[in-house]
């Protein structure tokens, strides 16, 4: 079975550069996305109470972009990517998440978890 692709935008009122660092580096990962994070090259360990989920480091851009593959889920074509967007006219900065669910009735929950998830990331940097 297929998984179902979505991607959601979310403003964040802090510069490129800084949420680059959060969103490529274990240590500040960790302060938002996960209870622990390690990394051993290309590969990140991410543990939430107790259990851990790895996944490859297979897209990087310094200061735009970072993207991972489940090392579970390699039998299929999904990721996890977190884009920075800046809008050439208003200097806005964005957040770009395209992630993949198990299906369709899925998809509102796992947006809700990433919501609340970037929600911590502007807690953390004061955005």
């Amino acid at each position: 079975m297929s998984k179902v692709k979505y991607t959601l935008e979310i403003p964040v009122h802090a510069s490129p550069s800084m949420l680059y660092q959060y969103i490529s580096s274990p240590s500040n990962l960790q302060e938002w996305f996960a209870d622990k994070v390690n990394s051993r090259g290309k590969i990140f360990s991410f543990f939430w109470e107790g259990t851990e989920e790895e996944a490859e480091l297979i897209a990087k851009k310094s200061g735009e972009r970072i993207r991972f593959k489940w090392l579970e889920s390699e039998d299929d074509e999904s990721y996890f990517e977190i884009l920075i967007q800046v809008d050439a006219l208003t200097k806005d900065v964005s957040l770009i998440i395209t992630d993949f669910a198990e299906d369709e009735d899925e998809v509102e929950e796992a947006k809700q978890l990433w919501e609340n998830q970037i929600d911590e990331l502007k807690h953390t940097i004061g955005a």
